[in-house]
């Protein structure tokens, strides 16, 4: 009997499936490949809080996919592909709450405390208020020579003023911010 014949055979009398392999239930996958699963998320960068749920998700999705599961022989690969896609989705979740991934608060870096921060807040506000105060042209030269730092020949250029008119706009910025600063000490809004 020839290979087509056999297949014709088989397909008419119902043996055909006697071959294929048989999908596993899911009390089976879960019992065998549980283990594995959290290891393979473990791996994938899941944290360790998150390890249960996430193996619990993982499961989920087998149990709605598992009638389509074609080779039952290749259920780690296809449990492994799972695992994957739930990693990136928690990263992209972690991502969007902007959480830490650290597992503790870190220890200031630079060494800074809550009253140097207030400090540096409070003096933030004043230099946004001093600039409010000054006007279009002044706040121009003086933020692009103070804070950006550019050469007075390109703020000149840039603005399309002459040189001197360039210098002189800064000048009297420097004299508007340095008595709005003074103020603001006097009141003590700023830390001398």
């Amino acid at each position: 009997m020839s290979v087509d014949a056999s297949v014709g055979e088989k397909a008419r009398t119902g043996t055909a499936d006697a071959d294929a392999e048989v999908t596993p239930e899911l009390t089976e996958v879960f019992d065998a490949h549980a283990a594995y699963v959290g290891r393979t998320l473990r791996c994938l960068g899941v944290r360790d809080r998150e390890i249960a749920d996430a193996i619990q998700e993982v499961f989920l999705v087998v149990h709605r996919r598992l009638p389509e599961l074609r080779k039952p022989s290749a259920l780690r690969s296809w449990l492994y592909a799972i695992c994957v896609r739930k990693a990136m989705a928690l990263r992209r979740r972690a991502a969007r709450r902007r959480e830490d991934s650290m597992p503790e608060v870190p220890e200031a870096v630079d060494g800074r405390t809550p009253h140097d921060e207030l400090v540096r807040t409070r003096a933030l506000a004043a230099a946004i208020e001093i600039l409010e105060d000054l006007d279009d042209d002044k706040r121009a030269v003086f933020v692009l020579y103070e804070v950006e730092q550019l050469p007075m020949r390109e703020i000149a250029d840039a603005l399309d003023v002459p040189l001197q008119t360039a210098f002189s706009r800064l000048y009297a910025a420097r004299r508007e911010v340095e008595r709005a600063l003074k103020r603001l000490k006097a009141r003590g809004e700023v830390e001398r």
